[in-house]
């Protein structure tokens, strides 16, 4: 794991948690009427999560062998595993404005959320597996 971005997505997590009972957030729904901003608000939460386990600097020495399945299941398993720690997040989340006066839960705001991370899963798996395409396969000789 990486520290350093394991540290960031908790500072980030908190933040979360903190502002949700800022007045802050009752100025930006003015601006913000549908929630949109939940999609890139957890979609970098995802960006920190999937660096915690796929440190930056490392990814070109990820090899992925077309004949190893398991090495294949362990990375996609690593990107379902962040994409559930923030949906999981996003959850306890809403369940947590439930107790704060003035906000209410919302399944669309989950489902915003949930946007926001498929979207990051999705273009973070694309790209993973360019990389590791696009590296020449030295196993065959």
């Amino acid at each position: 794991m990486n520290v350093i971005f394991s540290i960031l997505s908790v500072i980030y997590i908190s933040a979360i948690f903190l502002f949700s009972d800022s007045p802050m957030v009752s100025n930006i729904a003015a601006f913000n009427p549908y929630s949109l901003l939940h999609i890139p608000l957890y979609g970098i939460l995802t960006v920190f999560i999937v660096f915690s386990f796929f440190p930056l600097l490392r990814w070109r020495s990820y090899t992925i062998n077309q004949k190893n399945q398991t090495d294949q299941k362990d990375h996609a398993n690593r990107f379902l595993f962040a994409g559930l720690i923030a949906l999981g997040v996003a959850v306890v989340d809403e369940v947590h404005q439930t107790s704060i006066p003035g906000r209410d839960s919302s399944f669309t705001d989950v489902f915003l959320d949930a946007i926001g991370i498929a979207l990051v899963l999705l273009l973070f798996y694309r790209i993973f597996r360019w990389k590791i395409s696009s590296k020449p396969n030295h196993s065959l000789i």
